[in-house]
Formats: structure tokens, sequence, C-alpha cells
């Protein structure tokens, strides 16, 4: 991912500390530890080459590296969702590899009907991508509606009268990147509608980015973006402090959580995950799995 990217030499001079619990997550945050909280981490896409002889054997093909993935992960951030429309038929297959799993797709709605085009228009396409990812059945995840960073609050009745039209029945979750969206006028407005749609706040934690690293909860669930920059020594330390906010989320009644692990270069993404995973597990007293290295080598 190349949003939010900062040159190597000036990681060490952002602030990456996260911000302060906004008051309004208390609307959706119980207090109490829920019975049963749902974490789930995963990747943005499977088809990453470089995991070849890492995580995926030796000599494995592109059209196997699914079935691998499920291995080392719960989840997947789908973005091959969003630069095409699939038919049920794509999406059984890809459903199949997670058979007998604890596993949740997340589809990235198609850029078709996010980013071209006045949303008005789009309830039919919508409905042809929805009629596709609905075979991923127990498997489907929250849905992920992503408008382009030149989508501004003076669109905001456009937006918020497609997302009113949305399966109720079904989690999604928004994101915005335009930086007025993050003016407290205009972001109240959107938090107040989401939480009033039920819908999420995706919270994308970049570099260049930290308008974006909002922290509001509007549903009881959370969808982190992370994007790390390729195991700079930042990574660790930022990935501590989101262990201690989730942690604190967890304690406080979170229904399900999931956070996504993103580089600018993709091939060092299992190795940040370990170093989370491991640190999550430990904090929080879970058992998320974890890439397993071929030969049992990692950086860790």
């Amino acid at each position: 991912m190349e949003f939010g990217r900062v040159p190597d030499n000036e990681l060490k001079e952002v602030d990456f500390s996260l911000p302060n619990e906004p008051a309004d997550n208390k609307l959706v945050l119980k207090g109490k530890k829920h019975k049963n909280p749902l974490v789930y981490l995963g990747c943005a896409k499977w088809g990453r080459k470089e995991w070849v002889g890492k995580i995926y054997p030796k000599g494995t093909k592109e059209a196997n590296f699914l079935e691998h993935y499920v291995k080392h992960y719960n989840c997947i951030e789908l973005n091959a969702t969003h630069y095409q429309v699939y038919g049920p038929s794509t999406i059984e297959k890809w459903d199949d590899k997670a058979k007998g799993r604890d596993f949740k797709f997340c589809p990235k709605v198609s850029k078709s009907i996010s980013h071209f085009g006045k949303l008005d228009d789009k309830q039919p396409l919508m409905d042809k991508f929805l009629e596709g990812v609905l075979a991923f059945g127990d498997h489907l995840g929250p849905i992920f509606f992503q408008v382009s960073d030149k989508f501004t609050p003076n669109r905001k009745e456009e937006l918020f009268n497609f997302l009113s039209k949305l399966p109720t029945d079904l989690q999604f979750f928004v994101e915005v990147r335009h930086p007025d969206w993050f003016l407290p006028q205009h972001a109240k407005e959107l938090f107040d509608k989401l939480r009033e749609l039920n819908m999420g706040a995706i919270i994308t934690d970049t570099a260049g980015r930290r308008d974006c690293c909002h922290m509001h909860l509007t549903v009881p669930k959370a969808f982190i973006r992370y994007v790390g920059n390729s195991l700079h020594s930042t990574d660790y330390t930022r990935c501590d402090e989101w262990v201690e906010r989730m942690k604190y989320w967890l304690d406080s009644g979170i229904e399900e959580l999931y956070f996504f692990m993103h580089m600018h270069d993709e091939a060092t993404s299992p190795e940040l995950t370990v170093y989370l995973v491991d640190k999550i597990n430990e904090a929080c007293g879970l058992k998320l799995i974890k890439p397993q290295f071929e030969g049992g080598n990692t950086l860790f």
C-alpha cells in the first residue's frame, strides 16, 4: 500500500502515538469484557510471490496460494474484489479453500462502484457485487467500502444516502480519505451517521496521514488497516502500542476486532505479523494463529 508513505529517513520524525480514546466510544463499548470476543488478523491479499519459500512451500503455484494462506492467517482484507466484480462461482471456489476453518473474507467493494461517477447510479452494480460475495456464506466478514481521496464532505448527502440503502443484515465498514472529513465538524457528522446506520469506521494507521488513525468506534467492532514500513524500528513500537489499545478495547467490551497487516513492501508482512501475534496472544490470553516459516526461520 502506497497511501501515506513517508521516506525512510523521515520516519523518526513522525509522531506515531495513537490518539486518546474518543469519548463517544463509550456509546458502543459496555465497559466490561464480552463473553466471546472474536479477533481476526490477516493481510490484504494472498497472491504474494515473495512469500514462496517463506510461508508458502517452494514451488507453490499462484493458483494454490490461498490454500496455504489460510494456514497462516484467520482472515483477509480481500482487495481482489476492489478491481473486479466476481460472481458466485468464483467466490465459492475461494470459500472452499477455507472449509472447516474459522476464517473470514472481508471483501473491498469494487472501485467501479466507489471511485467512479456518482453513487446514486450504482445500486444495480452494488447488488451484483453483493450477489457474488454472499457466496462466502459463514466465511463472509465485514464488507469494506472505501471512497477515493478526492471524495469530499461536499458529497456527504450522496454518501449517506447510498449507505442508508445497503442491507442492514450485513456489516459494513467505511473508509474516507480526504483530509476535510477529519475536521471536527465533518468528523462528528460522519461518525454519528455511521453509528446511526450501525456501520463501522475504518481506522488506517499510516505514517503520512495521521488523521486517518482516528480511533473512533461507531459499532462494537474495529477494522484496523496498519501500514508498516518494511520492518523499520518504528514498526515494532507501533505494534506494541496497538496491542495495548486492543487489550483495552477487549477489556471494555469490543465484540469483533479485525487487524490487517499492510506494508509498502508486502514481502515483510509475515515477519511483523509474527511479532504482533506473539505480543497480543501474551497480553490478551489469545491463541491467534501466526505465519509458520518454511524451515522454521523468522527474524525473531
